[in-house]
C-alpha cells in the first residue's frame, strides 16, 4: 500500500466518523479562541477550559484586556503552565491588537505570528478555525502520530517540516479538519506514552501498529 493509499483510507475512516469537528476549547469570539490557544501551548485544553470562563468574564475583549496589567491576568490563569509568561503576553497581545489592528484579530499568518505569543501552531490553529481557511497546525500530537501512522518522512524532525509535508500530502478541503482528527486520535487513542492499538479504529492501516 502506498502512502497516498494509506492516507486516504485514513481520511475516509475519519471523515465518515467525524464529518464535522472542530476544536475542544471553550470560546467565545475570535478573540476569546486567540488567548485560549496562547494558553493552551504545553497545557491540555482541559485546562485552559476551568481558567478561561473566570478570564473572560473580566476581559471579554482586546478593549478589556488592553487595560490589564499581566499581574491581573495572572490572577486567573495560574493553574496553567508558564503562568507568568503568558499573562505577560496576552496583556501585550490585547494592546497590540487595539493599537494596530483596530481591535480585530488580524486574518493573515505574518500578521497572527507578528503578536506577543503567537507562534506558527497558534497563528495556523486561528486560520483554520475562526477563518475557516486550509491550515495544518502542528502540535506534539499532529507530529508523533503522523509519523506513527506513516503520513511523513523520517526527515520530516521539526514541526514545521510535518506541517509542510501533510500540507502537500491532504487535499487542501480537508486541510483543517484533518488536524483535529490526527489530533484527537493522539490525545485518546494513540497517545504518547503507548498506542493503544488494540482500541485504534485504523490499526490495519499502520505502519506502526504494536511497535
Amino acid at each position: 500500500m502506498t502512502k497516498k493509499e494509506r492516507t486516504e483510507r485514513i481520511l475516509e475512516y475519519f471523515h465518515a466518523q467525524q464529518p464535522e469537528i472542530t476544536t475542544e476549547l471553550e470560546f467565545g469570539s475570535v478573540f476569546q479562541l486567540l488567548c485560549a490557544v496562547v494558553l493552551s501551548a504545553q497545557c491540555t485544553d482541559k485546562r485552559v477550559n476551568t481558567v478561561t470562563p473566570a478570564l473572560f468574564k473580566h476581559f471579554p475583549t482586546p478593549q478589556e484586556m488592553a487595560k490589564a496589567e499581566a499581574e491581573d491576568i495572572l490572577e486567573y490563569i495560574s493553574s496553567v503552565s508558564y503562568p507568568n509568561a503568558k499573562s505577560l503576553h496576552l496583556a501585550q497581545l490585547a494592546r497590540k491588537l487595539v493599537e494596530e489592528f483596530d481591535g480585530e484579530v488580524p486574518h493573515d499568518f505574518d500578521a497572527l505570528v507578528s503578536l506577543p505569543g503567537v507562534g506558527r501552531k497558534t497563528a495556523n490553529v486561528m486560520l483554520a478555525v475562526a477563518f475557516d481557511q486550509a491550515a495544518m497546525p502542528v502540535d506534539t500530537h499532529v507530529f508523533r502520530v503522523s509519523h506513527r501512522l506513516g503520513l511523513v518522512t523520517k526527515k520530516a524532525d521539526t514541526p514545521e517540516k510535518v506541517e509542510r509535508e501533510l500540507v502537500k500530502l491532504i487535499p487542501s478541503e480537508l486541510l483543517s479538519r484533518a488536524h483535529h482528527w490526527i489530533l484527537l486520535h493522539g490525545r485518546y487513542i494513540c497517545t504518547a506514552r503507548k498506542a493503544h492499538c488494540n482500541k485504534c479504529p485504523i490499526s490495519e492501516l499502520c505502519p506502526s501498529k504494536n511497535k
